[in-house]
């Protein structure tokens, strides 16, 4: 089955006409170099369109031949994929069974990896508190000890924790839809999308992968065969939630969405919270493809003419491979090498102190202005700056920072996370929503803005990957503060 682009009404001359121009032509000369020149004139005046209305014409008259060369002789499996891909691909119901199949995967992943995260969390933490004990009873300088177990080891820890269960079942979920031969399908429903915002069809696929993790997302752009709309790829990878990115959004979407809703519906209205804040992200994904394509990146869309692979029957050990191997060990791998500084660095801010004030508060201070203003607070810049590194530390920082307790740290429940956050620190609505907003938005972790510059091999393409969503969402952020106490709504 082939992607067929319906023809546009445009004007489109056949190469008949093209030989009939020349010919009337009496003031070209019938010289080769004649023609060649004539043809570039007729080509300048064709509409954007020319491509696909070629590929369109190539493929219609490779049909035709088909069909008076061959016969096609029915089989059970060839009909029972034709049957399938129109429901699949179908105009009405491709995209709603598309938007259920990944809201099924995001919420199987969400909800799976919430007890093996915490088990993990425990069983690491049980380890820093024997390795914490060992120091001190040999002697160790309190420092030291706290550096490296309460510090360095529990930054690992948390990014372990968080990262490894849901990218166990996420990739090998969406391995299982990739040998399937279900991805495709998703390019092509989503491939007038795409083109619509000037860019590639498989960027579709890639953005999904991004829900992953948005290094491997970056990583999958390598499909694109196009510089150009692989670029496109790369700087707008990051518009979509990966899964370190996840739990604040959980979070957030339990304390604030849920409370609002009767106890039999809280875990739908929070479900559905996550997935409308998926959806915003894919509609800044196009908005910032069709920006940057018509602007620092403006050329015309690639012809796109995909192949539907048949079905089949997808392969064990291909996807324990592809998922566990090849993307999760790698993935978490990077993560690990960036979080293991990142978590030094939280235990020195939270127990180097200036009088009484460590330099985490003092910090958060400063930065408290600027969180304002956009309807955060200096605690979450903070929380975002240390960050960098790896998005699973954000909720632990914010944690640590507000209770001042010196070390990475997590709460026994979202009830006592709410009455942390509302009634001990003033958040409000409109800080829960502009920081799913911004989680949504900002800037990428270490691991894939390291990930963008081993795939551009430009410093300056790895400034704006990096730059372009924290300034975004700055401007989003502040947008929305502004209306909502413009409006008097807090």
């Amino acid at each position: 089955m082939t992607k067929d682009h319906k023809a546009l009404p445009l004007p489109f001359p056949t190469f008949d006409d093209i030989h009939v121009a020349i010919q009337n032509d009496e003031s070209e000369s019938p010289e080769p170099e004649a023609v060649v020149q004539r043809a570039r004139k007729l080509r300048q005046t064709l509409q954007g369109s020319f491509r696909d209305e070629a590929v369109k014409s190539i493929y219609a008259e490779a049909e035709r031949v088909a069909r008076r060369a061959s016969r096609q002789v029915s089989g059970r499996h060839y009909d029972l994929d034709q049957r399938i891909d129109r429901i699949v691909t179908s105009p009405v119901f491709g995209l709603p069974l598309m938007l259920l199949i990944l809201a099924t995967v995001f919420w199987l992943t969400i909800t799976g990896a919430n007890y093996p995260s915490q088990m993990l969390a425990k069983m690491f933490f049980a380890l820093g508190d024997l390795g914490a004990a060992m120091f001190e009873s040999i002697g160790l300088p309190w420092w030291i000890t706290g550096f490296v177990w309460h510090g360095v080891y529990r930054g690992l820890a948390w990014v372990v924790s968080v990262m490894l269960p849901p990218m166990a079942i996420f990739f090998p979920l969406f391995t299982i839809l990739e040998d399937f031969g279900y991805l495709p399908r998703v390019a092509f429903n989503l491939d007038f999308l795409f083109r619509k915002a000037g860019a590639h069809g498989k960027q579709a696929l890639t953005m999904a992968m991004g829900f992953g993790c948005n290094a491997a997302g970056v990583v999958a752009t390598r499909v694109i065969n196009s510089p150009r709309e692989r670029l496109v790829a790369i700087l707008t990878n990051n518009f979509v939630p990966c899964n370190g990115r996840f739990p604040t959004l959980i979070m957030l979407a339990t304390i604030f969405v849920a409370a609002a809703f009767p106890a039999g519906f809280a875990s739908f209205a929070a479900a559905g919270a996550v997935v409308s804040i998926v959806l915003i992200g894919v509609v800044f994904t196009l908005a910032m493809s069709w920006l940057l394509s018509r602007t620092i990146l403006k050329g015309e869309a690639s012809a796109f003419t995909l192949e539907l692979p048949p079905y089949r029957r997808p392969g064990i050990g291909r996807i324990l491979y592809t998922s566990l191997i090849d993307r999760t060990v790698f993935v978490l791998w990077r993560a690990v090498l960036t979080a293991v500084p990142a978590g030094g660095v939280i235990w020195i801010l939270g127990n180097v102190h200036t009088g009484d004030v460590s330099l985490a508060e003092q910090l958060a201070s400063a930065f408290d202005p600027l969180g304002r203003a956009v309807g955060l607070d200096g605690v979450i810049m903070l929380a975002y700056l240390i960050a960098i590194p790896a998005n699973e530390i954000v909720v632990p920082t914010m944690l640590m920072v507000y209770m001042g307790i010196g070390m990475m740290s997590d709460l026994e429940s979202f009830d006592t996370i709410r009455t942390l956050l509302v009634d001990q620190h003033g958040w409000t609505m409109l800080t829960a929503v502009n920081l799913m907003l911004f989680s949504l938005l900002h800037n990428p972790c270490a691991t894939t803005i390291i990930t963008i510059y081993k795939e551009t091999l430009s410093r300056r393409w790895t400034f704006v990957g990096a730059l372009m969503p924290l300034a975004l969402a700055f401007l989003v952020t502040f947008f929305t503060a502004t209306i909502v106490r413009s409006l008097n709504l807090i």
